[in-house]
């Protein structure tokens, strides 16, 4: 079987501040934070990439695997848990030998602000419904990865399309403890950090800052996930 892996870009080492005080109260107080170099997927795992897993593990297909709404093999993999997403990273690493896992929500952060600083969104400040044709989109699920413009590290999606898991235990007063460098989350919780927009919310496009969680072993039709690779950064 030859092996779809995903298309990286680098994500260069930096300072950059994380948070918003336009969002939530989980999303305060804004702090800078040092990430080291590293590479993520242009885009969200596929339905394509995903049916590889399973073909080659005999892995337990996920929730809606095969509904028509979500069975284009461009169309971002919905419905894995934290740990099936884990499982993936494992068996991808396995099969290719790099390091694949699952993004912090700093490194999460970063990549999708694109090295802009402040702003609320990856191209600026302008509300979700100024994109070109938001009203049409998502109508039935999640889109193809790749259609919508990337931010300026080159990602597609960042912050649409799907919830994307994070490696993080959440805990919304993290921020007020975080370290400098290379947050890692709180050492465990019961909710799993997310990131990102959802085709079914009522605005489908969330903000760089915003964040969300649920436990690690839900399944849900608008949650799926970006893999990052370690190794290949500026770090």
């Amino acid at each position: 079987m030859l092996i779809r892996e995903p298309f990286l870009i680098r994500i260069p080492a930096g300072w950059f501040l994380m948070g918003s005080e336009a969002g939530q109260d989980v999303e305060r107080p804004v702090h800078r934070v040092w990430v080291d170099g590293f590479a993520t997927a242009a885009t969200q795992v596929t339905v394509e990439q995903y049916g590889q897993f399973l073909e080659a593990t005999g892995h337990v297909t996920p929730p809606k695997w095969g509904d028509a709404e979500f069975a284009d093999p461009r169309q971002p993999v919905v419905a894995v848990s934290w740990f099936e997403a884990v499982a993936y990273c494992e068996w991808l690493s396995l099969v290719t030998g790099s390091r694949y896992r699952l993004p912090t929500e700093a490194e999460w952060e970063r990549a999708a602000r694109g090295g802009v600083e402040g702003k609320l969104f990856p191209w600026g400040d302008e509300q979700p419904m100024s994109r070109p044709g938001y009203a049409a989109r998502w109508q039935a699920g999640p889109e193809p990865v790749g259609k919508s413009e990337p931010n300026a590290y080159g990602l597609f999606e960042m912050c649409e399309n799907v919830h994307e898991w994070c490696s993080d235990w959440f805990d919304a007063g993290y921020y007020a403890v975080s370290p400098k460098r290379n947050p890692q989350g709180p050492e465990e919780g019961k909710r799993k950090a997310s990131r990102g927009g959802s085709w079914r919310h009522q605005i489908k496009i969330a903000r760089c800052s915003a964040r969300s969680s649920i436990p690690p072993e839900f399944q849900y039709a608008d949650y799926g996930f970006r893999v990052v690779c370690d190794g290949a950064g500026d770090g």
